[in-house]
């Protein structure tokens, strides 16, 4: 994937910025389509094995929900669901499970307070402490602690990256320096500058020059554990440049995998991760050890 940069006469033009990030707007077709999830996701959910509001802190939003399988010592797929850091709920991407558990992969999906009432750093500590919590119970639940892979979806795809390259002996020094194994970020946004200045979504998650520094994975150093990045084939221009520029970033070693997922968007990319024979859901599983 080759890095595709905007003019710079329209970089950050706010009709252009909504146009490009704005998904919603773009695709009026997200209601429909998250309804399907729903409907998906409640009846995974129906199932006995399923653990829901799982409690990982003292927040309203600490909550998550899991997903065991039958093999013992599983690894774990953590997912971080999307929505610009503002919207969205754990509730609708139980759908993601089951193609994993039946491969032999528990499978946690965290909630996480929503801007604007939480700042995305929040978020980030927030995601930091949850991934601590699965680290020390996924045992509980039929999970082994040393194969914790992150994946995620839009702003969840910029949380997983964060959490590969989180210093998690700051974060408690009784963790392992490498928590995360590995991580998956989905149409993700590495590159916060371009976001503090978009119309639609500014005011809500109220970033700085500062904060979009602290916040900008694209701009760390490379993690030691692999990055797998995708983006949609029908996606925007900037998304696509953003899922490229990571990889530009970080290096080939670093980011071993830049995909283009072919005739999906924004959303119906994800469909591609449940699909237990889509590229997604089989680079999730080189990412957990898993071999079919």
């Amino acid at each position: 994937m080759t890095l595709a940069t905007p003019p710079r006469t329209s970089r950050l033009d706010p009709t252009w910025l909504d146009a490009e990030y704005n998904q919603r707007a773009r695709h009026p077709e997200h209601v429909e389509i998250g309804a399907r999830w729903q409907t998906a996701s409640a009846l995974v959910q129906r199932l006995e094995s399923w653990r829901g509001d799982v409690r990982y802190g003292p927040g309203d939003n600490d909550t998550l929900d899991i997903y065991p399988t039958p093999r013992a010592n599983a690894p774990v797929l953590v997912f971080i669901h999307g929505g610009f850091w503002r919207t969205s709920d754990k509730s609708l991407h139980g759908f993601l499970a089951p193609s994993f558990t039946v491969d032999g992969a528990m499978v946690v999906v965290p909630n996480y307070a929503l801007c604007p009432a939480v700042s995305i750093e929040h978020i980030a500590l927030q995601l930091a402490r949850c991934l601590a919590w699965v680290h020390r119970h996924a045992a509980l639940y039929g999970g082994d602690a040393s194969r914790i892979v992150v994946a995620g979806h839009s702003a969840g795809g910029h949380l997983a990256s964060m959490m590969l390259s989180c210093r998690w002996k700051d974060v408690d020094a009784s963790l392992p320096a490498q928590l995360v194994s590995g991580a998956l970020a989905i149409s993700g946004l590495f590159d916060l500058e371009p976001l503090r200045h978009a119309p639609f979504l500014k005011d809500d998650i109220q970033l700085t020059a500062a904060s979009v520094k602290r916040l900008s994975p694209a701009f760390f150093p490379r993690p030691r554990k692999p990055l797998v990045t995708a983006v949609g084939g029908d996606e925007t221009a900037e998304l696509k440049r953003q899922t490229a520029l990571i990889r530009d970033q970080w290096g080939p070693t670093s980011v071993p995998v830049c995909e283009t997922i072919p005739n999906t968007n924004h959303f119906t990319i994800l469909h591609n991760l449940a699909d237990p024979n889509g590229r997604l859901h089989r680079h999730a599983l080189a990412l957990l050890g898993i071999r079919k």
